[in-house]
């Protein structure tokens, strides 16, 4: 099942269930009228929302049914209630932590290394990212993302795999520059986390067939800038910790709320022929090989784009395309058409 949300309907959207192909779509307010009130109930809701995406599925012109356009689409959910993030791919962290000069933690073969972002707006798939200087070194994360229902406190990781309930793509944005100032305070994140981007539609497991095994995606996510590939690491490979261990991690001590998102880091290969899911990453190799990064950061008009094929090589998430725009001059643009002449 694939669903997704309309930007009308307020901060949350409006819930829609997309067909297979991500060519259709009908909303459902007698089931639920946003995906956040559709994982709190998800036991009641489910089959329900199945049926209407089974019927979708088999005839393109299901009565209410209208033609998909990603440009009307927020985030699968335009808000959470939790967004947590870990960073699982021990290379990944290696490689990120060596080029700011930063030493790994003592215990991140144990714990994993984890940080609670900004959830009150996500930025919708296509939407711009605006950031207010380039010289932050803004940055682009291709990952994969677990959406969960309610999970009691001290859950263990067998029992975490029931609760994940709809996996979508992530683009977890992070600003370069910020991070060698905010990280030695020790006291996490702040400025160097700006929004995140998601793809446009979430999926349940049974979407991705074999390809998910209850803790782990084995297909490749692509990204690229500007058109340029960077990357097609596979999700499922060279991750030190899995989806519930992360989601048994966070829970030791609190539940978490049905509509918390659960990513894995930016997804990094040690074969070294899949290439990058960060610039972080590849500027890092630069400065190994040559003692200087040759690679920029993400500037005014770049544009990134992140997504997943099946073997067939149709879209599974759809595409995140998010361009890089300049918010400064956006809000004065904007003030001065706001302004008496």
């Amino acid at each position: 099942m694939k669903l997704a949300s309309l930007r009308q309907g307020g901060r949350d959207g409006t819930l829609i269930v997309v067909d297979r192909s991500l060519s259709r779509g009908i909303a459902v307010p007698h089931i639920a009228t946003t995906l956040q009130k559709a994982i709190e109930q998800w036991d009641s809701t489910r089959g329900a929302l199945d049926e209407i995406y089974q019927a979708l599925t088999r005839e393109a012109a299901l009565p209410g049914s209208f033609a998909l356009d990603p440009e009307e689409l927020a985030s699968p959910l335009p808000r959470s209630f939790q967004f947590l993030d870990g960073s699982v791919y021990l290379h990944h962290m290696e490689k990120a932590r060596k080029a700011r000069g930063a030493e790994m933690p003592p215990n991140y073969k144990t714990d994993p290394l984890m940080y609670q972002g900004l959830s009150d707006r996500f930025i919708g798939p296509r939407d711009a990212m605006r950031i207010p200087d380039e010289s932050l070194g803004l940055d682009y994360e291709a990952e994969l993302a677990v959406v969960l229902d309610d999970v009691p406190m001290g859950v263990s990781a067998t029992e975490a795999r029931g609760h994940i309930k709809l996996l979508m793509l992530l683009n977890d944005f992070t600003l370069r520059t910020l991070t060698r100032s905010e990280l030695p305070k020790g006291f996490g994140f702040m400025q160097a986390k700006p929004t995140s981007s998601f793809s446009p539609v979430a999926v349940t497991p049974d979407e991705l067939g074999g390809a998910w095994d209850g803790e782990k995606l084995d297909l490749p996510i692509l990204s690229s800038i500007n058109g340029e590939p960077m990357g097609s690491a596979n999700t499922g490979r060279d991750m030190f910790f899995t989806y519930p261990t992360l989601i048994a991690h966070a829970a030791r001590t609190r539940s978490l709320s049905a509509g918390t998102i659960v990513g894995a880091g930016a997804v990094s290969n040690l074969d070294a022929r899949t290439g990058y899911a960060c610039l972080a990453e590849k500027r890092a190799d630069e400065e190994l090989a040559s003692g200087k990064a040759s690679t920029p950061w993400l500037r005014f008009g770049d544009r990134v784009r992140i997504e997943m094929l099946d073997a067939e090589g149709a879209s599974i998430f759809g595409a995140i395309d998010n361009a890089i725009d300049n918010a400064v001059h956006r809000a004065q643009a904007a003030s001065a058409l706001a302004t008496p002449r």
